[in-house]
């Protein structure tokens, strides 16, 4: 089994995407044998703040139009949690679960939030999500959330999404990120990266 580790905030945008195109690959690849360890990189308290809702729209409409129409398809700007730590922490304790839950976790929290406009930090939501994978209470416990960051910072995570395949590691991969001097977000598609970072992922 390869592990793909991968440092993100469950409410990333840019995170989406990537993990959406890597699980793509991965299907058409065929490769079940190929897992994803997603970690909390908790943007709250790398920022010092919590994420601003207008901010994070304004990205998840600006890679929608350039880059992912596919995606974004219900997302709202007052469906941004006011805190990720919450299903942070359901995400690690799915993953002391097991390596196959805790992915279908990671991915179905990202899924609810961004395609069906979810508030993610409603207990009601987690409690449905934990019952939906069989994951029993409590899973409020924040301190691997913590832990990660921690670990993170000692790694050189340089933001959400930030992956480690076995030495490598990649920030962003799937797409190439830029604001120009009127503070305008640019997003492309970086398929050189993308596939250098696949060919790590899949060899």
């Amino acid at each position: 089994m390869t592990v793909i580790e991968v440092f993100a905030d469950v409410a990333c945008p840019f995170t989406h995407v990537g993990l959406r195109r890597l699980v793509e690959r991965r299907a058409a690849l065929g490769r079940d044998d190929v897992h994803l360890l997603v970690r909390a990189w908790p943007l709250e308290i790398v920022n010092g703040k919590p994420l601003d809702p207008a901010f994070i729209y304004e990205e998840v409409v600006d890679i929608r139009q350039q880059v992912a129409p596919d995606l974004f398809a219900h997302y709202r700007e007052d469906a941004l949690p006011s805190s990720s730590m919450p299903a942070l922490a359901l995400t690690a304790a799915a993953y002391r679960h097991s390596a196959a839950t805790g992915e279908r976790v990671a991915l179905r929290l990202r899924a609810l939030l961004f395609e069906e406009g979810v508030d993610i930090a409603d207990p009601a939501v987690l409690e449905s999500v934990a019952a939906e994978h069989g994951i029993a209470a409590p899973f409020d416990d924040v301190s691997p959330v913590t832990a990660d960051h921690a670990e993170g910072v000692e790694r050189g995570v340089i933001g959400s999404p930030h992956f480690f395949t076995g030495g490598d590691g990649f920030f962003c991969p799937s797409l190439d990120v830029s604001r120009d001097a009127a503070g305008a977000l640019h997003v492309k598609v970086d398929s050189t990266a993308f596939e250098a970072f696949v060919a790590t992922c899949f060899a």
